[in-house]
C-alpha cells in the first residue's frame, strides 16, 4: 500500500490522483488501506497473542494497583494454556508490557514478639523444620504479626496457615494482641476444618499459646500442640512466609492504611486472592484451594 504513495510522488502533479479515487478504482475500502499502512509501519510481532495472555494473567494478579506475578508464575499459567516459552523470553515480554513485579521490603512497624518466658505450658517441637506435609488439615501453623496504620495505631494480625496447601484457614485482626484475638482465630479455624481433622497446631512460644484457655481448647478437639524453639523464627517458616508475602504484596510501598476497618477490608480481600487465585510452584502451579480440592479428591 505504501507503494501507491511512493509511485504518486514520482508523477507530475497533473497526473497525480487522490488516494480516495485510486481506492475506488481498485474497489478497496479506505479503512483497509489505512490498516495496512499502519501494519507496514509496525512489523509483525510473533508474540502478539502471547502478550495478550501475559497481560491477562498479570492483571489477575494485581494487588492495590500493583502487579505481583513474577515470570515463573506467569510461565506456569502459560504452560497451563499450552503456550510454552523460556523464562528469559517471558521476562523480556513482561518488560515490554511493563508488568514486572516491584518488591518493597520495608519494616516501618518494628517486629512483634509475644515471648514472655515460660508463663504456662510449652510443647515439644514436633516438626524440627521438616515442612514436607502435602496433605490438607495435617499440620497448621499459627502466629501473630503487627503493622501500623496512618494514625500511628498498631494493628495485629493472627492467622492459621495449612502447611500442606498454603491455605489461610483463619485470620483475625485486632488493635490488641489479647486473648480474644487468639480465641477468635481458633474459633474461625474450627469452623473451617472438617469434623474428623486432627492436625498438629504449631506456634512459637508466645505467651498466648502457653496459657490454659488455649492449650485446653486444643486438647478438647484432639489437636496436637507443637512449638518452635525459643527465639527461632525458622521453626515456623510457613507462616512467616505468608506474612512476608502479605506485607510485600499488599502493604509495603503503599501509603499507610487510614483506619482498622479499611485495613480489615484490604487484608480479607488479599486472603481471598491468596487462597483462590494466587498460584504457588510448591503446589503444582495451583492456588491453595485448588490444590486442597485436588488432594482431597485423590
Amino acid at each position: 500500500m505504501t507503494e501507491i504513495r511512493a509511485y504518486q510522488k514520482t508523477l507530475p502533479k497533473e497526473r497525480r490522483y487522490k488516494i480516495g479515487d485510486l481506492l475506488a478504482r481498485i474497489d478497496l475500502k479506505r479503512s483497509s488501506y489505512y490498516d495496512e499502512c499502519e501494519r507496514m509501519k509496525n512489523p509483525y510481532d510473533k508474540y502478539v497473542n502471547v502478550k495478550k495472555l501475559i497481560m491477562e494473567i498479570a492483571q489477575s494478579y494485581v494487588v492495590r494497583d500493583r502487579y505481583t506475578a513474577g515470570y515463573r508464575r506467569i510461565q506456569k499459567k502459560l504452560d497451563q494454556r499450552n503456550a510454552h516459552l523460556a523464562g528469559e523470553t517471558i521476562r523480556k515480554l513482561m518488560a515490554q508490557l511493563k508488568v514486572q513485579v516491584a518488591i518493597y521490603n520495608q519494616n516501618r512497624n518494628g517486629k512483634y514478639s509475644s515471648y514472655r518466658g515460660t508463663v504456662g505450658k510449652t510443647a515439644k517441637n514436633l516438626l524440627k523444620q521438616k515442612f514436607d506435609e502435602t496433605q490438607p488439615y495435617k499440620v497448621i501453623h499459627t502466629d501473630i504479626t503487627q503493622t501500623q496504620l496512618a494514625n500511628q495505631q498498631k494493628v495485629y494480625i493472627s492467622v492459621m496457615v495449612d502447611e500442606g496447601t498454603k491455605e489461610v484457614l483463619a485470620c483475625q485482626i485486632s488493635d490488641h494482641p489479647n486473648r480474644k484475638l487468639i480465641t477468635d482465630t481458633l474459633d474461625e479455624l474450627l469452623q473451617n476444618l472438617p469434623d474428623n481433622a486432627r492436625p498438629i497446631i504449631h506456634s512459637d512460644q508466645g505467651w498466648h499459646y502457653q496459657l490454659p484457655y488455649y492449650t485446653q481448647k486444643l486438647a478438647d478437639h484432639h489437636f496436637t500442640q507443637s512449638m518452635s524453639r525459643k527465639a527461632n523464627c525458622l521453626d515456623n517458616a510457613p507462616v512467616e512466609s505468608f506474612f512476608h508475602l502479605l506485607k510485600t504484596e499488599l502493604l509495603n510501598g503503599r501509603p499507610l492504611v487510614r483506619d482498622i476497618e479499611e485495613f480489615k477490608r484490604l487484608v480479607n480481600g488479599y486472603i481471598m486472592f491468596f487462597n483462590n487465585i494466587r498460584i504457588s510452584l510448591k503446589t503444582d502451579g495451583l492456588s491453595p484451594v485448588e490444590y486442597r480440592n485436588q488432594q482431597l479428591a485423590a
